[in-house]
């Protein structure tokens, strides 16, 4: 009896693949962030983060073989790594101990909006019209969000942790922004682990907090600060780099409209959080701007030419469009 050769996994799956590992990953990480917020402060877990992140991530430069990015890279990879990967998520952990996972996911997804703004202003991107009727829109849905939070028990610390969630959103837009000019000069593992290694370093000011709470924390916050780095940090952006080196970015990008949906189902099953009604509505409109921003009209189906009759019969034009 003859052997079958193996089946190879088609590239489409593999793809498709690291697009619901990255998606998930994401989404986990907001869990995870809550869950370890209890023993944590903002500051040092994102220092045991990005230590994480970058132990893995250094790992792998070896591996590959891949030295030190050229010069021309090292400004993006500064501006992100401080920024990002240290501003974002010193930001993200502090908001989070104010408000749910869910709620945060929700506002943190404004960042796209965000993004083609700063890429507008700095990059001299288009600025189409539907990215200020987006930009409304999750204005609207941003203040709906903070008004719901403000009718709760405490109301400025709720509303100071919106405020912390969508500053969380610029630094990561900024971030992203200030990372596109790079990813021209290095390679994209190259541009992530030197920005996550300058995000560490920019965060060892909160080493001695870090070393202090580690020996009081439980095993299971240690583990969720590890899986931060590890997980979300080094191993999504890698899956995630692979899948937009073969899917186009605008459809790449709505695949993380998806993430909010993903939190707010794992926060109910993990931690017992549901956002409330109006929370959640705010939310929404949050991430239809972000929809109608992201928006692209499919080109029209081109014209088919038709074999024009000689002479005065000729129509006037000599195309026309097929049904």
């Amino acid at each position: 009896m003859t052997r079958l050769p193996p089946r190879r996994i088609s590239p489409r799956a593999l793809t498709a693949g690291a697009v619901t590992f990255t998606v998930f990953a994401w989404a986990s990480a907001f869990v995870s962030i809550r869950s370890a917020g209890a023993a944590y402060s903002p500051g040092a877990l994102a220092l045991g983060r990005l230590l994480a992140g970058s132990v893995v991530l250094a790992a792998l430069l070896l591996i590959r073989r891949q030295g030190l990015p050229p010069r021309r890279a090292w400004r993006g990879i500064l501006v992100s790594g401080v920024v990002w990967f240290c501003g974002y998520t010193v930001a993200l952990n502090w908001g989070e101990r104010l408000v749910d996972a869910g709620t945060a996911s929700l506002l943190v997804n404004t960042g796209p909006i965000l993004m083609a703004l700063l890429a507008a202003r700095l990059l001299g991107e288009a600025l189409a019209p539907r990215l200020l009727s987006g930009m409304a829109v999750s204005f609207v849905g941003a203040v709906v969000v903070g008004v719901s939070m403000s009718s709760g028990g405490n109301a400025s610390t709720s509303v100071l942790g919106v405020a912390l969630c969508l500053l969380a959103a610029v630094a990561y837009a900024t971030g992203v922004v200030a990372q596109k000019p790079a990813l021209s000069f290095g390679t994209p593992l190259q541009i992530t682990a030197y920005s996550c290694m300058t995000g560490a370093v920019a965060c060892l000011p909160f080493a001695g907090q870090l070393v202090t709470e580690l020996s009081r924390a439980p095993i299971s916050a240690t583990l969720n600060m590890v899986y931060l780095g590890v997980v979300p940090t080094a191993l999504a952006f890698i899956a995630w780099t692979y899948a937009l080196a073969r899917t186009p970015a605008g459809k790449l990008g709505a695949t993380t409209y998806a993430v909010p949906a993903i939190v707010v189902l794992l926060s109910w099953a993990l931690l017992g959080e549901v956002p409330g009604w109006l929370t959640l509505l705010g939310g929404v409109l949050c991430l239809a701007g972000v929809a109608v921003s992201r928006y692209r009209p499919h080109p029209a189906e081109p014209a088919t030419v038709t074999p024009a009759p000689s002479g005065p019969d000729r129509p006037a034009g000599g195309t026309r469009a097929e049904a």
